[in-house]
């Protein structure tokens, strides 16, 4: 099996400080590109509402892995479904992909806000959000997704204190 080497190509600064499963909108981040890279590579982002993140789970450890069937978020009223099933860090790669909304670029700094990642986390590829690249047909899922999820976008701002 081939091995790939990658660097991340930015760093989120700022936004979410803890890992959470849910309350993810609302908050504002920086992503950051780095230094090896010209300004000129970020020219017409601007123009864009929103992008396509790639980024690595930092904060996971390689033993976090679990390639097995597993109920989402151990809740057993879901049903127990395999590792590529599932959108979170016990993955063999420890990758993720989100689509921030853009709302401001300065110099090496894009500001968005719905980003699901935490301050510190090394992006591995940015690029826009093509709507012509979306999903296309009707996009089929199971009912507990949506059960699962149905707070993962609330403000951050309404997340319960205690």
């Amino acid at each position: 099996m081939a091995t790939y080497e990658v660097q991340p190509v930015a760093t989120v600064v700022g936004g979410h400080t803890r890992v959470e499963d849910d309350y993810q909108g609302g908050v504002r981040a920086v992503i950051r590109l780095n230094e090896a890279y010209p300004l000129e590579t970020l020219r017409g982002i601007e123009e864009f509402s929103h992008l396509t993140v790639t980024w690595t789970f930092h904060l996971a450890r390689p033993d976090d892995v679990q390639l097995h069937a597993r109920s989402p978020r151990g809740n057993p009223r879901w049903p127990a479904t395999g590792t590529f099933v599932h959108r979170n860090h016990r993955r063999p790669n420890q990758l993720a992909i989100s689509y921030p909304r853009l709302l401001g670029v300065e110099g090496r700094d894009l500001l968005v806000t719905d980003l699901d990642a935490v301050d510190g986390t090394p992006v591995l590829d940015l690029a826009p959000y093509f709507q012509e690249m979306a999903p296309r047909g009707p996009v089929r899922q199971p009912g507990w997704p949506g059960e699962m999820l149905a707070d993962y976008w609330r403000d951050a701002a309404d997340r319960p204190v205690g």
